[in-house]
């Protein structure tokens, strides 16, 4: 069984589960998940988790994320994208500088409204499945943050930009609440997610590449592992009479590793066995004088 990460460049046409149920195969595991849908007509970084990976979901899905993304001024859909059914069309009054003022004006925290054609769930069922059923529901607000918009080509009625934003931020409302923001509607006509968090797109790999590793017996090399997500945290080593202590995620008093190093509470560290294999994450506690588990990776087969 891998354990890790993948860097997969999503392609049109495909979902996000398309694309862990295509990986199942081609890995010949089940233990797969993804960190964060991407619309099927979306193309771009899809960070999928493998095996005792698949406990860093949580942790990818809050990283900040980049896209480029086009802007077709002057009308409105259902979905607030050109796959949509046309609501209206107007004409775009507002010149290039206006344009720009109101897309770069979203800039910082904004109250987003979710759309309907999204996989959030009210009363356990996904708003896209009652959109099908021609049903709308109230949607609360959320705060979500851009934090950094680029204007990258603007030929009115196209805009293409650049955006960095938080997690849980619908690029496609953005670009409808741009288009109502100059009063004349707004929808998203392409999308492309660049980076998700460290993650770059020149790095992400097809699926077709993959499997033309796993043809060649290659496909452990595009596996991130585990502990490459946490580079910047220090290492300590438990004692080797003390492994049995991290089978069960126990705590661990600095005595009880070999560097019995103390550092600043909070800061997480990573924890490896007395033959240097990756445990897991740890954070020293002051009030109990020990390091706490974080999250542990055991890798099972």
């Amino acid at each position: 069984m891998y354990h890790g990460i993948l860097i997969i460049h999503k392609e049109k046409g495909f979902t996000s589960h398309d694309v862990v149920a295509k990986l199942r195969g081609i890995c010949g595991q089940r233990k797969i998940g993804h960190t964060g849908t991407l619309d099927p007509e979306a193309t771009g970084v899809l960070p999928v988790c493998l095996g005792s990976g698949t406990r860093l979901c949580d942790m990818l899905t809050d990283q900040d994320k980049e896209y480029v993304a086009r802007l077709r001024l002057g009308v409105e859909t259902d979905t607030q994208d050109m796959t949509g059914n046309v609501l209206a069309r107007q004409e775009v009054e507002a010149g290039p500088e206006q344009a720009r003022e109101a897309a770069l004006s979203f800039v910082g925290a904004y109250l987003q409204i979710p759309p309907m054609y999204s996989a959030l769930k009210v009363n356990g069922k996904k708003l896209y499945e009652l959109a099908r059923e021609g049903k709308e529901v109230e949607r609360r607000a959320r705060e979500v943050r851009i934090e950094e918009l680029e204007i990258l080509d603007l030929r009115l009625p196209v805009m293409e930009m650049r955006v960095v934003c938080s997690k849980g931020t619908y690029i496609r409302t953005l670009c409808a609440d741009i288009g109502r923001k100059l009063g004349c509607g707004g929808a998203m006509e392409s999308l492309t997610r660049t980076r998700v968090g460290r993650f770059c797109l020149k790095e992400a790999l097809t699926l077709e590449q993959l499997q033309g590793m796993k043809d060649q017996g290659r496909l452990g090399e595009a596996v991130l592992s585990v502990e490459s997500m946490f580079e910047s945290c220090p290492v300590l080593h438990v004692r080797p009479d003390l492994a049995r202590l991290l089978d069960n995620g126990n705590a661990l008093t600095v005595e009880q590793t070999q560097e019995r190093e103390r550092y600043a509470p909070g800061r997480w560290v990573r924890v490896r066995r007395p033959d240097n294999h990756f445990a897991g994450i740890y954070a020293y506690d002051e009030g109990r004088e020990r390091y706490q588990p974080v999250k542990m990776f055991p890798e099972q087969d």
